[in-house]
């Protein structure tokens, strides 16, 4: 059991996945072998060869993710050939040496080792590096034969008793590859930050036919991936490499250690638990979720316990940084309800209302309201992927959002009431929008119990614009909302023990290379009377 310094990265490992069975999309009983592929373990290790790669294996780049006081995972994965089969390596594991210093130069290296980078596991190395000193910058680095990996900069999270003056972070989610240039990334790596938390949809499971833009042509074509109840693991894994490819993607992940989270596209678009968007059986879908579930964790730096088990992954978890702020990363897909009222942007229903509803599942709402409200830290972070304030869409809600879900909100929100200190951050929605949290939205008047930072994309959705007729409606019927806009980019923050800020930082395109990088808005907001203000 975990001892009182150990009260982080904990979430449901051991607990089943609960399917959503309702009726608005046609779902078959479970069983046969469609349902016995996607529980079954996997296939028998492959063997290691010590023989060293011909050419550069780090050709998607390192990252580190999820940060201790004592220690971070820090992550590769082998593709001397990125679109090949198995990355050109064969059904053949790989010994991969790894090294952590106290210095770019590493004349001081204080960790190191041999991990396996297993072909079973797409080559992907997970090594959860432990016995580092609290609060401090590190550098890693991977080899593999004569071959050096390129090399990152992490920091581990300080002493769960210290005490922490400021916490430095960025909000990010969305980046379709086939939407425009990731530049956002380029320029949030020469930010001054502690970690960044990603926030859903890291790559989507649409067709990729072109590239987008002026981006250079890979040649790689892959179908859609809805309908298929076979090969989709390497599907999953060759839309991971596409990405994985891009310069400033890797530059980010260089540069931070990471805190990611999924969302619907890394799997499939608008898709509840069980219940898929398509008119295709249980059995199919939950196929096609394991070996999504599956290639995303053996393309993020999570630790082996986040690992996937058969159609389930235990992702959601807790990081502590000293007294200043505990951040619960959520997973608002894998056990929610199916979406009320038909799904889609509806008038309200009775089936919205109902308390049997859940976004999070009874076991993690349980989880985050528990956690609110024993962190003993200043701030509480809820790192999360879909818009929580009321967006009312000329009186109508969007049922995928948490408004389909008020019952679970509620909860949330009169917790927040409780305990000072409540920040939600965002994504999913490819606009910036600041809001005050209300414990009745239909109250304007009375006070915020928290405030949420919704973040725009890197690049889905192409370049956006400043604002638009629709947001501007969406200001004049949502009062908390403070600030809203459609471009791209990411949001800068500032935890202190008694404030917060936000900057709202955006580029004017993305379909070209190139786009500088400006500040659009800045808000603060003070912990003991929470609520935005113009920075």
């Amino acid at each position: 059991m975990p001892g009182p310094r150990d009260q982080v990265d904990q979430g449901v490992q051991e607990k089943p996945l609960r399917l959503a069975t309702l009726p608005r999309r046609r779902l078959l009983a479970l069983g046969g072998a469609a349902v016995a592929t996607a529980l079954a373990p996997v296939a028998a290790a492959a063997p290691v060869s010590a023989a060293p790669p011909r050419t550069d294996p780090f050709t998607l780049g390192v990252a580190s993710g999820d940060p201790l006081p004592g220690g971070v995972v820090l992550w590769t994965r082998l593709a001397p050939e990125p679109f090949a089969p198995t990355g050109g390596l064969g059904f053949v594991s790989r010994p991969v040496r790894w090294q952590v210093a106290e210095d770019a130069g590493f004349t001081r290296v204080v960790r190191s080792g041999t991990a396996t980078a297993r072909a079973e596991y797409g080559h992907s190395v997970h090594v959860d590096v432990r016995g580092l000193r609290p609060g401090r910058v590190y550098w890693y680095r991977f080899r593999c034969g004569g071959h050096l990996s390129p090399v990152g900069r992490t920091r581990t999270a300080p002493a769960a008793d210290a005490t922490v003056r400021s916490l430095r972070f960025a909000v990010t989610s969305c980046q379709s590859y086939t939407d425009g240039f990731f530049t956002a990334w380029r320029h949030l790596a020469a930010e001054d930050l502690d970690l960044v938390f990603f926030l859903g949809d890291y790559m989507y499971e649409g067709a990729v036919n072109s590239t987008g833009g002026d981006r250079a042509d890979t040649g790689l074509r892959l179908p859609e991936i809805f309908q298929l109840a076979t090969d989709t693991l390497d599907l999953y894994r060759l839309r991971y490499a596409l990405y994985r490819t891009d310069p400033d993607l890797r530059a980010a992940h260089a540069a931070f250690p990471w805190v990611p989270t999924w969302d619907d596209h890394e799997v499939q678009d608008n898709y509840a638990a069980g219940v898929p968007r398509f008119d295709i059986s249980a059995e199919d879908f939950l196929v096609q979720r394991a070996n999504a579930y599956r290639a995303y964790w053996e393309n993020q730096p999570l630790r082996r316990p986040r690992q996937p088990a058969g159609a389930g992954m235990p992702l959601y978890r807790r990081l502590r940084f000293g007294d200043l702020a505990t951040a619960h990363v959520l997973d608002t897909r894998q056990y929610r309800s199916d979406q009320a009222c038909g799904d889609g942007v509806k008038p309200d229903c009775p089936d919205r209302h109902d308390p049997a509803r859940s976004l999070l599942g009874a076991d993690q709402r349980g989880w985050l309201l528990d956690g609110m409200g024993r962190s003993g830290t200043r701030w509480n972070i809820l790192a999360q992927q879909i818009i929580m304030t009321e967006l009312l869409y000329s009186g109508r809600f969007d049922m995928d959002k948490w408004d389909g879900y008020p019952v679970d909100r509620q909860a949330v929100l009169d917790t927040a009431a409780r305990v000072p200190g409540t920040v939600v951050l965002t994504g999913d929605i490819h606009f910036n929008y600041a809001a005050d949290l209300r414990a009745d939205f239909r109250q304007p008047g009375t006070p915020a119990v928290g405030v949420e930072l919704i973040g725009t994309s890197i690049s889905s959705a192409g370049d956006g614009s400043d604002t638009t007729p629709a947001l501007d409606r969406q200001r004049k019927d949502n009062p908390h909302v403070l600030f809203a806009n459609a471009q791209r980019g990411y949001v800068r923050c500032e935890l202190t023990p008694d404030a917060l800020r936000a900057d709202y930082r955006v580029v004017p395109y993305v379909t070209r290379r190139g786009a500088p990088i400006t500040t659009r808005a800045s808000f603060t907001s003070d912990r003991d009377r929470p609520g935005l203000a113009p920075a």
